[in-house]
């Protein structure tokens, strides 16, 4: 995925910059970013820990535990 900023930077009296202002296209394009790396590392995770398998519906339960199914 290519992200295309053009950020605006928002610097103090010594011109060091104190902030980013992007427009909402831009920071969702970062939002999407992060998430799809979060993807990918939790993938890799995945692939390097064991191999130990659950029942489905042990599993059903677990996610359904963690995020409120």
């Amino acid at each position: 995925m290519t992200v295309t900023l053009n950020p605006h930077y928002v610097v103090d009296k010594e011109q060091k910059p104190k902030a980013v202002i992007l427009t909402m296209d831009e920071w969702e394009q970062v939002l999407e970013a992060l998430e799809e790396l979060e993807d990918i590392s939790a993938y890799d995770a995945a692939k390097a820990g064991p191999l130990d398998t659950i029942p489905f519906e042990q599993a059903v339960r677990e996610i359904e535990e963690k995020f409120g199914g």
